[in-house]
């Protein structure tokens, strides 16, 4: 770790705090892969509630590796992660599905029904909530239907709520999933690359729903990015990884060009930055 990183808990700059939000904790969390390859090695956060946290690193450097285990979708080999008052890596079945109904959790591709209309992708963030019956037959009740509509509008999707979400754009995509995460009444919103594949302009309105959900709600939020100027505007924190280590810990807003070229392993490159064409 560059001696300008040092860790960063509950005194990060802008940090807030809300009784809804989650802390994060791993510690010494190792993932091994059965083909052998090793994604994490001896990983160990702490983030307060009310984190805005950016993982950086390059493709392999294991930022969704260890978003993955934040919510159960990866099992470490090795360690424990607590998210809360949930023991993540001692959960298996139910107990776990409930768990990570408290985790909004975005995908850069996605992962919504393209046939199926914008509020039905969205209320499928309140099944963690819903008896199975109404699950199960597609009825939703008005309390339920409430928090799709506002989770909407606060993203400005609302206006398209009955179009099928194959029909929008890709950010309009994104902000549906964010939508769909935040109907779930998270205390802890995970975002895997989000930003990936979409234009500058776009992603820059994703980032910033992402960090007016973080000041206006207090909530957790771990964003994976490997975008620099992203990170820096957008964040609090930053965390690189580099082969599965965590080689820089700090504020975002203050991490030099040094500090990302310890991150990537490389000299800072042009593609590094999403305005810089």
């Amino acid at each position: 770790m560059s001696e300008q990183s040092h860790a960063v808990g509950s005194e990060a700059e802008g940090a807030t705090s809300a009784s809804g939000s989650w802390p994060i904790s791993l510690t010494d969390v190792t993932v091994r892969y059965p083909n052998g390859v090793v994604a994490l090695k001896d990983v160990s956060l702490e983030i307060e509630p009310g984190q805005m946290v950016a993982v950086v690193g390059l493709s392999g450097s294991g930022k969704s590796t260890l978003i993955r285990t934040v919510n159960g979708l990866v099992q470490p080999t090795a360690g424990t992660v607590r998210v809360g008052e949930h023991e993540m890596t001692a959960l298996r079945g139910k107990a776990l599905r409930h768990a990570r109904g408290d985790i909004g959790m975005i995908f850069q591709s996605f992962n919504l029904a393209d046939r199926t209309s914008v509020f039905r992708n969205t209320m499928v963030g309140r099944f963690s909530h819903t008896s199975t019956w109404r699950t199960v037959l597609g009825i939703s009740s008005h309390h339920d239907r409430d928090i799709v509509m506002r989770a909407l509008d606060s993203v400005g999707m609302l206006e398209k709520v009955w179009e099928r979400a194959g029909a929008l754009s890709g950010g309009q995509k994104q902000r549906v999933a964010i939508a769909r995460a935040l109907s779930q009444e998270p205390s802890v919103m995970l975002a895997d690359e989000p930003v990936a594949s979409l234009d500058p302009p776009t992603a820059h309105a994703v980032m910033h729903d992402l960090e007016r959900i973080n000041h206006e709600r207090g909530l957790t939020v771990m964003v994976n990015l490997h975008l620099m100027d992203l990170a820096r505007q957008y964040t609090t924190r930053m965390i690189g990884l580099r082969a599965g280590e965590v080689v820089f810990d700090g504020p975002a807003a203050s991490a030099t060009d040094a500090d990302f070229e310890e991150i990537y392993g490389r000299p800072v490159q042009p593609r590094d930055r999403l305005d810089v064409s």
